[in-house]
């Protein structure tokens, strides 16, 4: 499955959220007009789909991720499947 297939509609996430526009697209640099136009069926680009992925669907703070952390979580992932769910989970506190 690729990253970016994972979102289909952004306002799914949003309500499920519980959260307003404003708020929940300002986590990731997207005006609430911009969040709106996507809600409403603009095509995202992939950059914004993968903002999404990360930051709603992965819970990745980005101002405290750093490109070398992304990097060694995606090998982690590639290379070692088992291990990053391992610690995947026990970071979400669900082990």
């Amino acid at each position: 499955m690729k990253p970016f297939s994972r979102i289909k509609n952004p306002r799914d996430i949003r309500k499920k959220l519980n959260l307003n526009q404003s708020d929940f697209w300002s986590q990731i640099g997207i005006t609430q007009s911009g969040g709106s136009r996507y809600e409403s069926g603009r095509s995202m680009s992939k950059p914004v789909r993968e903002l999404l992925r990360l930051v709603y669907l992965e819970h990745l703070p980005l101002a405290t991720a750093n490109g070398t952390d992304l990097r060694i979580a995606a090998l982690l992932r590639e290379q070692k499947p088992d291990l990053y769910e391992q610690l995947r989970t026990l970071a979400s506190g669900k082990a």
